[in-house]
Formats: C-alpha cells, structure tokens, sequence
C-alpha cells in the first residue's frame, strides 16, 4: 500500500490547528493532528518537505518512515519538525488499523484498559470563589478530576507571588468544598522560579493535590532537581518536549512522578509509545497533554488505553464538542471516562470537503509580562 499524497490542512475553530491528510493508492486515507499551537504555519512547511520523501512509500512501514523523516535532513531538528512528523505518523497509524480491520490500541497490544480517566479545564486566572462554581458545575457533570491555571490580570500582568497565594488558597477552598474523593490539579505553565514553585508546592501538601503541571521550564531540567529535593507534591512535566532524547534528564533522573507526553509534538505513536515504556521501568506514569482537537484527543485515547503506566488525560473538549460536524468520533465519554470505541484506526469519520467551513487564521498565543514590563511565561 503506497502513499500518494501528504496534505497539510489548517483549520480554526475555538482554538487554531493542524490536520494531516494521507492518501494510498488502496483508497484507504489516514488523518493526524500537530500541536505547536501558534506555530502551525512552519510546521505545515515541514509537512510539505517532508512528503517528498514519503510519496510512493509502504505506508505500513511506521517505524521506517519515522526513522527516515527525522534523520533523513541529517541535523538533529526540534519541535517544529517532531510535531510534523507527529501528525504524519499519527496518520499512518490510522491508515494500519482501518487497513488490519482493527482499532489502533490492538497494533499497540491491546486494552490493558477499559476506559480512561479525564481531567477537566476550569479556567485560568479565576478568584478562588468563581473557580469553585465552576469545579462544582464539573463535579456535577461528572468529571472527578479538575484542573486550573494561573493567569494574569486583564492588562497581562503576571506575578509569581500573587499567583502562588492564589493557587494555595484556591486548593484549601476546594478541598474544603468537594471533600476528598475530587482530584486537583494545578498548572504553574513554566512560569515560576524555583524559589515560587517550592512554596507553591510546600504550601499545597496539606490539600493532596493529584500533581502541579510545569512548574518551570524545561530548558534546564536539572532545575528540577532542587524542586524534588524540597517538596513531596507530585511533579508533571514533558509538554514542550519533542523527542525521547528530550525527556532523558526527566525519566532517568527521576525527576518527575507523571510525563506529560504530547503526541501531536513528540512525533507521535512510534516515538511516545517508547517514551511510555521508557517511564515504566523507572516508575512513572504518563498524564498526557492533550489542549487541541479531536483527533489528539482519539490518538492520547488509544495510547493510553494500551499503556499499563498511565494516570489520566487531558480533555478539555469531550467528543463532540469539537468539530462535531467534520469529524465524526465513535468514542463517548461518561461520568469522567473516555471509553473507546472498537472502530479501525483512530475510530473517526471526517469530512474533508467540511474543513473547509473553518478558514484558518493565525494567532498568537497570548503575551504575559511583569509588572517592571519584562517579558515572561504565558
């Protein structure tokens, strides 16, 4: 089965993204999903170098084409080229299972599964009174796993400080409030110090939470080694990461209890199932990131249900609430669990005519600065 053609489609709807579209000369077509949101135009030109070197290839041959996208431009490339080869190979594994007849979790081994715990999206930057009328709307919709972020004033100032007296009161007036069996989840989003994240993570201990998501950058991984060294809360990170080289310090180190792997940016099903079996024989779980479209949230969906050491997945938009009427997902969610459907490939229906009723758009992800004016973390 010989790929034909490689098609980057750009799209916007509540938030901007990136399909690719696969074609074979068996008429069996496979679709992918890149991250690097705001960057979708340069990875949209990776895409198109890149299909050159897959046109006329066995598109069954994953592992192959991997190996050849990522080392065929001979220089060791970042995350615009791991998120093009994300979407592709993504793709192509939609085009295995619905060629085998069967879903994409069973080419990965399996249910080890039946469902998959989500965590939910409340807002960022919220007073502690309007975040908890939202995680208690959530609650009652269902969801057992809440997650926020801190944000910055209207005019875009950001203040560690203040956002660290915020998250702490926050996760005090939400416990208090939803009582134990709610999990907690706070996302610092690279923006802290060291300094900010240890008092951070000190003063939410007594409060349990499930994990703080980036507390720093990752630029330097060995600073998180002074933060594991001070706190007991358990750490998330990896969403920036692109490839199983990036993730070294993280896993071997044991500097994180969850990575947060991002299919759509760390090139894929070939490179995260890796990454995932990698974090296995040093005990830590996967809490994938998933914030874009349909098809990461199918594709996050069938990795996790096929991996032993997983905690829980992202899910700010549950199916069908995105794209409903141009990709069409056999998988449902209930009460706080994705459940998978037992459809070929990633188990999706799109209209590729219909993408085009979401003219793509560029934005820029939002610009956050002190209050001395100097620039900092969104």
């Amino acid at each position: 089965m010989k790929i034909t053609a490689v098609t980057p489609i750009l799209v916007k709807e509540w938030r901007t993204m990136l399909f690719v579209k696969i074609e074979t000369d068996e008429g069996i077509v496979g679709i992918g999903e890149a991250g690097l949101t705001s960057r979708e135009d340069g990875v949209a030109g990776i895409v198109r170098a890149l299909a050159p070197l897959l046109i006329g290839e066995d598109a069954m041959r994953s592992e192959h084409l991997w190996q050849l996208m990522w080392r065929g431009g001979f220089h060791p490339s970042g995350q615009v080229l791991s998120s093009a080869i994300a979407a592709i190979d993504i793709a192509l594994w939609d085009i295995k299972g619905k060629a085998l007849g069967v879903p994409v979790y069973q080419l990965l081994g399996g249910k080890v599964r039946d469902k998959v715990d989500t965590y939910c999206h409340l807002g960022d930057g919220n007073s502690p009174e309007t975040l908890l009328k939202s995680a208690r709307a959530h609650v009652a919709e269902g969801w057992n796993c809440l997650r926020w972020a801190s944000g910055a004033r209207q005019d875009g100032v950001y203040e560690p400080n203040k956002t660290v007296d915020a998250a702490i009161e926050a996760f005090r007036l939400l416990r208090s409030e939803l009582g134990a069996d709610v999990e907690l989840c706070f996302d610092a989003h690279t923006r802290m110090s060291v300094a900010d994240a240890v008092r951070l993570c000190r003063g939410v201990e007594p409060y349990r939470p499930m994990f703080i998501e980036d507390p720093l950058r990752v630029e330097n991984p060995e600073t998180y080694r002074r933060l594991r060294d001070q706190t007991a809360v358990p750490i998330a990170a990896g969403e920036q990461l692109g490839t199983k080289w990036q993730f070294r310090a993280l896993i071997e180190d044991e500097l994180i209890d969850y990575a947060r792997i991002d299919m759509c940016i760390c090139a894929g099903f070939t490179e995260s199932r890796k990454i995932a079996g990698w974090c296995e024989t040093h005990m830590i779980d996967i809490a994938v990131h998933n914030p874009i479209g349909p098809v990461s949230t199918a594709a996050c969906l069938h990795l996790n249900v096929a991996t032993p050491n997983m905690l829980v997945q992202e899910l700010p938009r549950r199916p069908g609430e995105s794209l409903a009427d141009v990709i069409v997902s056999g998988h449902r969610w209930d009460d706080g669990w994705l459940i998978p459907s037992d459809a070929p490939g990633l188990g999706l229906e799109v209209d590729w005519d219909g993408l085009t009723r979401y003219p793509f758009v560029h934005e820029n992800l939002p610009l956050f600065r002190r209050e001395d004016g100097s620039f900092t973390n969104w």
